[in-house]
């Protein structure tokens, strides 16, 4: 038989199935639903077009007070994985797992992550708001690379290629944050936030953080505690205060006019953004970029 002939005989029950029944799937798709705006981007990075991401929580929400509803709750149930931040941001978080059994691995993308930790009405807490460290960020890589690989062993090579890519992207990105920072004097270095969310950021680059509210985006400052905030901006003649993207901007906006700072802009702490800041690079970019622009 003619080699042409025997090829053509080899592949033809592969062209009658494509002809009947469609494409052959080529790779497993994993199901992973995401609890963050950060894990998804960070799904999307690390597993491509290998997994299909349910975003429960998207942008413009504040994962501070969201409550699931019965349709999160449902295709929570029908993914392998959902991925979560972590150290306690996710305050329903205990609902999710009391309700959905069976094949769903819940992974904490922030396991191995040290945590900052904060005093807060007289007791220490751990802040949640890691990502805004790079070094953070790229352990994380690693360890969902690690858990996309577990659930989905015929993709590990892929996965481990994408992982690597994105460690490059972060250090690309970590090179960016302290040529831009370096227009900013050391003494300029002072952030007043709508919430204590950028602690890490402030740890990795040197600032302080002179925030409105604590790490939670539901409480109210007291008075006190605005009085005491508009004397250190006054003193420590701090130019501009920002608010942030999930936050109503009264209270900052009134600081400002107390001690005459500008509003600098909208910085994203607690996940990305609707029209712009839209994946984590381009978030940590605006931020860097508004708060050096502002205080410079």
């Amino acid at each position: 038989m003619k080699p042409l002939l025997r090829t053509l005989l080899f592949l033809l029950p592969w062209i009658l199935m494509t002809v009947f029944t469609g494409p052959a799937t080529l790779h497993a798709e994993l199901k992973v639903a995401s609890l963050s705006t950060i894990t998804t981007d960070l799904a999307r990075q690390i597993g491509g077009d290998r997994v299909k991401i349910t975003e429960i929580i998207r942008p413009g929400m504040d994962p501070h007070d969201f409550q699931p509803t019965t349709r999160d709750i449902r295709n929570v149930a029908d993914a392998d994985l959902v991925l979560f931040t972590g150290k306690g941001m996710e305050g329903f978080l205990g609902k999710l797992t009391d309700t959905v059994e069976g094949k769903t691995r819940f992974i904490d993308v922030s396991k191995g992550i040290p945590s900052l930790r904060l005093e807060e009405d007289g007791c220490l807490i751990e802040d949640p708001h890691w990502w805004h460290s790079i070094s953070n960020m790229e352990r994380a890589g690693r360890t969902l690379e690690q858990e996309f690989k577990k659930a989905d062993p015929a993709n590990a090579g892929f996965y481990q290629e994408r992982e690597e890519l994105f460690q490059d992207s972060c250090d690309d990105l970590e090179r960016w944050i302290r040529v831009k920072l370096s227009e900013l004097p050391r003494s300029k270095r002072k952030l007043v936030t709508s919430h204590d969310a950028l602690q890490y950021f402030a740890r990795d680059y040197g600032f302080v953080i002179l925030p409105v509210k604590g790490v939670s985006t539901g409480e109210e400052p007291s008075s006190k505690h605005v009085k005491e905030l508009v004397g250190i901006i006054r003193r420590e003649g701090v130019k501009a205060v920002f608010f942030e993207s999930i936050e109503n901007s009264r209270a900052v906006n009134q600081i400002a006019l107390e001690t005459g700072a500008s509003t600098g802009g909208v910085l994203y702490s607690d996940g990305l953004g609707e029209k712009e800041a839209t994946t984590y690079d381009s978030m940590i970019r605006h931020n860097v970029s508004t708060i050096v622009d502002a205080l410079k």
